[in-house]
């Protein structure tokens, strides 16, 4: 059962010992690679500095290596190469203190649904060794917290799903960690109970708790971090605030809906793609039409929709717009975020 590590980030130096002050470096990578046993590469050197204090986002498609690198910092997988330091310990030879310096919250909630919410809590605090006598004010504190205290008695089976998740959450700060893994915490929950966890993810962030996000909705991310970095096939293709990464997509961007099949996307992608006013746009595929991002988008985005009449080309609807975090990533990926699928445990 580990213990609770009373040395704030601030106690600890780089190489994990105590007493020398530490790097401002919640994490820290060099080169992190992961290669399973069959030969798959799930992680293929990743460099990243993660600041203390900041709230962090981590964005991909399904299978690009997310969940494997939160899994490496929370220790529970072991990197095939590289150097990686979470709260200034290495999580190869200092794995239990970086256990003791971390909170987890898994995709999936740990929560006994046969316990109470307070019970759950207090079970937490046995588990990271919270003394005795300061168990039952930490219990308080973190219902309050989480807007559970109405609550606290009641078995965690008779929950709605974002209870559970704000319950889960509560968990993992039981030893007051500085630095928290959310390994997309919001999935599958309706908008309410979506918004409920990001003011309780802001409020833990304002305390100067440190966030590092994983999370298939865009607009959480944009919302919530200050900063994110974008993993495509196992390496970071781009990094910046929401603003910087949507300054570099350029432009704005016009939406154009259509009538027919694929067909009829494709016809329009490549007269787009042709038009002359539209040489250095970028040209996207949509589940509704096309995405055309270009400098010259509301200056030109009537010709366009002309040139798709004349082509036969039936438009039903369109947009300009600024760009979002949404056409980064569909920028950068050449695909649209499908939050509908299982994350892929790559």
């Amino acid at each position: 059962m580990p213990t609770q590590d009373t040395a704030g980030p601030s106690d600890r130096s780089r190489d994990g010992s105590a007493g020398e002050p530490a790097s401002a470096a919640a994490i820290d990578v060099d080169g992190l690679e992961l290669t399973y046993a069959d030969g798959t590469v799930a992680v293929d050197g990743i460099d990243m500095t993660v600041p203390e204090g900041e709230f962090f986002g981590f964005l991909g498609p399904n299978g690009a290596g997310k969940t494997t690198t939160i899994k490496v910092f929370a220790t529970l997988l072991s990197p095939t190469g590289g150097t990686v330091r979470v709260s200034g310990f290495d999580v190869r030879s200092d794995s239990r203190k970086v256990r003791e310096s971390i909170g987890y919250m898994a995709q999936e909630t740990s929560i006994d649904p046969e316990l109470t919410a307070a019970e759950n809590i207090r079970f937490a605090c046995e588990a990271y060794g919270v003394p005795r006598d300061e168990q039952s004010e930490r219990v308080d504190e973190l219902l309050d917290l989480v807007d559970l205290a109405d609550v606290a008695d009641k078995r965690a089976e008779e929950f709605s799903g974002g209870m559970k998740k704000r319950l889960d959450a509560a968990t993992a700060l039981v030893h007051r960690p500085p630095l928290v893994f959310l390994d997309e915490p919001t999935t599958g929950l309706d908008p309410k109970a979506r918004n409920r966890l990001w003011e309780y993810f802001r409020r833990i962030n304002d305390l100067g708790t440190t966030i590092f996000l994983t999370t298939q909705y865009l607009e959480e991310a944009d919302q919530l971090c200050d900063r994110l970095a974008v993993i495509l096939d196992g390496e970071i293709v781009a990094d910046g605030s929401p603003s910087e990464l949507k300054r570099e997509v350029g432009g704005e961007v016009l939406d154009v809906e259509l009538e027919g099949d694929g067909t009829a996307t494709e016809r329009a992608a490549a007269i787009a793609r042709e038009f002359d006013a539209f040489a250095d746009a970028s040209v996207a595929e949509t589940e509704e039409g096309i995405s055309v991002t270009a400098e010259t988008a509301r200056e030109h985005g009537t010709d366009l929709l002309v040139a798709l009449r004349d082509a036969d080309v039936t438009v039903t609807g369109f947009n300009i717009r600024a760009p979002t975090l949404d056409d980064v990533f569909l920028a950068i990926t050449g695909e649209e975020l499908d939050i509908d699928d299982e994350e892929v445990a790559r």
